[in-house]
């Protein structure tokens, strides 16, 4: 060992030694508040804490068995909370319904002691624990939500009770009876349960009462035909040859909204038959007229029939609105049958009274020349033609136009006397002038048509308020399908 080896040992010695003085002298005069600062300890860290957590409780746990498997039925608490209710289908009898889907349930696997009493989870680790089989009993369709990620919540409580949230889009069934359309109200069902486990392994719950288990939001509302009343929840149980199973039920309450439906089909059909009946008021005689009113509201009656068909399923009984267009097409077909018997008893010419028949009568016609003619009470200007016509005319003359003919005569070498010469025109018909004499009658007003004139509305104002009466203040009927109340 050489000399500067030795020197350098002991001038680090040395300062070694100082150093450790210097901090004993330190220590006496601070006393306990001079301390060294530990090393970080990983093991006091949060996250390396719940890491080292569910790997201990995930070490050796089976998500194939449920809890209690062999000691206790597990118990599963539910509530829904409803974000949006609609729309409801009539012709397919189902309505969709978006929630958020809650279950929790508790597991003694997964007991923990850590620093947080509630800790939120990934919903990856639902893959890995055991989670309810639920699945709904009336769905035709239902969608879990996966954008961004998938719409799961999952919490675990240090006790091993664990929530589960998801939202889910429900397209569920909902059976309907239209009796009453469109005065109707239904209640749809939403029933889930258990698929694998039953009663003995699995039962379902509800988390509180009604408002609490099953809420909607106040805006939720997606029904442009129907109000939501409200809802009832309940439970059922339901058998079959794998045994009994629980199933949680909730009716939601729907009634019908009519205002639609008045001013599309009630009121058309209402002006409809209103006017029908103004045909009662019309000439007898006026045929063309009134065929167009009683053949126009029979089609339009069948036209509003076909249009208000198109929107509701092909059921085989009648329903109210059914009911009311069938009357209202009864009077509008009666209106044209009233008329078809009208014109049935009509006459088909003018009626002469005092005139029997094969007595004859004389009728003078008159046809001047277009140039003048100047009549005096003495003398009679040259160039006149005078043309005279007798014609012996039963009391049905005018009915046959071959009658009216024509004759020329020729000038008369001396005018007779002057007599005075009365010029008879009275109204036509068909083209021939009416006789001198004859007394003229019109085809009085209908008797039919007069009784018409106040049955027909009477019975169809007796008809509305009965109608109207009987639906409109009815108390609406939930229908339920498996455990009607």
């Amino acid at each position: 060992m050489d000399i500067v080896s030795v020197a350098g040992f002991r001038s680090l010695y040395t300062m070694s030694i100082c150093l450790w003085s210097f901090l004993l002298g330190m220590h006496q005069i601070f006393g306990n508040s001079f301390t060294f600062l530990p090393l970080p300890d990983d093991s006091k860290d949060n996250i390396t804490i719940f890491t080292r957590i569910l790997d201990r409780l995930l070490d050796g746990y089976d998500n194939r068995l449920r809890p209690g498997l062999g000691e206790s039925v597990t118990e599963v608490r539910t509530n829904i909370y409803v974000t949006s209710f609609g729309p409801v289908s009539d012709t397919d009898m189902e309505y969709t319904i978006d929630v958020f889907f809650r279950q929790s349930w508790r597991d003694e696997r997964l007991k923990f002691d850590g620093p947080m009493q509630v800790l939120p989870l990934n919903n990856l680790l639902a893959s890995k624990i055991w989670t309810p089989d639920t699945f709904f009993h009336n769905g035709k369709k239902s969608v879990a939500h996966n954008m961004t990620t998938p719409n799961k919540l999952l919490r675990l409580v240090d006790n091993g009770t664990l929530l589960y949230t998801m939202r889910l889009t429900i397209h569920a069934e909902c059976p309907m009876h239209l009796e009453d359309f469109p005065m109707d109200a239904h209640a749809c069902p939403l029933k889930f349960g258990s698929y694998a486990y039953t009663n003995n392994e699995v039962v379902y719950i509800w988390t509180a009462d009604d408002e609490k288990s099953v809420s909607v939001a106040p805006d939720g509302s997606r029904l442009n035909q129907y109000d939501l009343l409200g809802h009832v929840i309940g439970k059922e149980t339901i058998s079959s040859s794998t045994g009994e199973y629980v199933v949680m039920t909730t009716y939601f309450h729907l009634k019908r909204k009519i205002g639609y439906f008045v001013i599309q089909t009630y009121l058309p059909c209402i002006m409809t038959v209103i006017l029908s009946q103004v045909s009662f008021w019309l000439n007898r005689e006026s045929v063309p007229a009134r065929t167009v009113f009683g053949v126009t509201t029979v089609l339009t009656m069948t036209t509003l029939s076909i249009s208000a068909r198109n929107s509701l399923p092909k059921v085989a009984y009648a329903t109210a609105m059914d009911w009311f267009m069938a009357v209202c097409y009864a009077f509008v077909f009666s209106a044209l049958i009233e008329f078809a018997t009208v014109n049935y008893f009509t006459k088909r010419s003018w009626a002469w009274d005092g005139q029997k028949d094969g007595q004859d009568m004389r009728v003078s016609r008159v046809m001047i020349f277009p140039f003048l003619r100047k009549v005096t009470s003495d003398v009679y200007k040259k160039n006149i033609l005078e043309t005279n016509l007798e014609i012996p005319v039963s009391t049905n003359w005018h009915r046959d136009p071959g009658l009216t003919t024509i004759a020329k005569s020729a000038t008369t070498p001396a005018p007779p006397p002057p007599q005075p010469v009365r010029e008879v025109r009275l109204s036509r018909m068909d083209g021939e002038y009416i006789m001198e004499g004859a007394k003229k009658s019109y085809n009085r007003v209908s008797k039919v048509d007069k009784i018409s004139r106040i049955i027909f509305p009477v019975l169809f104002f007796i008809f509305n308020l009965a109608y109207w009466a009987t639906y409109v203040n009815r108390k609406p009927s939930m229908t339920r399908s498996n455990g009607q109340k």
